[in-house]
């Protein structure tokens, strides 16, 4: 008979998500410095990278609901996205950098650039709903 493996629980599976998540941004970071990395793939990786690494969040946590949805949903999906553009090969190769990043340092980088970008964005939509509402 078919014998099933034992169910993995959710918390452990989101676990597990969470930590590929976290080792694909850090594997992005080393496939933008990559010389056989397309083009088209470093620039969206660039952006997915400064936004993953910068302290700062587009939308702010504290805001109910919405503050969560880059974490759960716009970062992994862009952090999906740059990953499918990236060649197999190269991909192997900088997972595998991530991996031993993460295993000497224990932590992600950080990136003043994604503090920068952020900051920027924000200004830019204070700017552009001040110019609509002083219109």
């Amino acid at each position: 008979m078919n014998a099933r493996p034992p169910a993995t629980p959710l918390s452990e599976r989101l676990r597990n998500w969470a930590r590929r998540l976290k080792r694909d941004g850090v594997t992005l970071w080393f496939a933008g410095r990559h010389p056989s990395t397309p083009w088209h793939a470093k620039a969206l990786g660039a952006f997915v990278v400064a936004y993953a690494l910068s302290p700062i969040d587009l939308i702010p946590d504290f805001i109910p609901v919405l503050g969560y949805v880059d974490d759960v949903l716009l970062l992994p999906g862009l952090i999906w996205l740059t990953i499918r553009l990236i060649p197999t090969s190269v991909l192997a190769e900088c997972r595998a950098q991530a991996d031993a990043w993460l295993r000497s340092s224990g932590s992600r980088p950080t990136s003043r650039w994604g503090t920068a970008l952020v900051v920027a964005v924000w200004i830019a939509a204070a700017a552009g709903a001040w110019y609509l509402w002083a219109r």
